[in-house]
């Protein structure tokens, strides 16, 4: 598959999907090589005390074993797992987080609303390009976030913790 030093791997632990990119440098461009998206709905694991439950968290764990098989030839220091709002929020993210790092063999960072923001903004402006006025919105599991910005510069980000698996758990799931 090539140097292992020109190899890199973000994971995103999203509330409603997890995603993988694997990626090599070659001569300042990159190439993707790999690009998994898996529908987990950790977020439709959050009782009303905001603990996962084991179902959801062990849904989570299986898609990080397909992932871990992808990771054997990249070093841990060239790959980066962010965690968004449901383990945010999950009382009980710690057990979950622990055991993904221990299947994966890297740090899993739960990063802030604003962070996650900012990201899916740089994103958003390096794959369109220019330098337009632009509003972004993302509509997650369990947040929505909101950016302006203008070229890849933020002028305002926003994170509000409501997205599509929360809400439909919590107003259209009554048991």
């Amino acid at each position: 598959m090539g140097s292992t030093s020109s190899l890199y791997a973000a994971i995103d632990l999203g509330s409603n999907s997890f995603h993988m990119l694997v990626v090599r440098e070659v001569a300042g461009s990159i190439q993707t090589l790999t690009r998994i998206k898996r529908k987990v709905r950790l977020a439709a694991g959050l009782n009303s005390e905001n603990a996962l439950s084991n179902e959801a968290m062990e849904r989570g764990w299986q898609c990080l074993r397909l992932f871990a098989e992808r990771l054997q030839d990249i070093p841990p220091s060239q790959i980066r797992v962010v965690a968004t709002a449901t383990l945010r929020l999950a009382v009980n993210a710690g057990d979950f987080i622990a055991k993904a790092q221990e299947i994966l063999g890297c740090p899993v960072q739960v990063i802030s609303g604003e962070e996650e923001a900012r990201l899916i903004y740089q994103g958003v402006a390096h794959t369109t390009g220019g330098a337009d006025q632009r509003l972004v919105v993302d509509i997650g599991g369990a947040s929505t976030e909101l950016v302006t910005g203008t070229g890849a510069q933020t002028t305002s980000l926003f994170s509000l913790s409501m997205g599509c698996v929360t809400w439909l758990e919590r107003y259209f799931c009554r048991s």
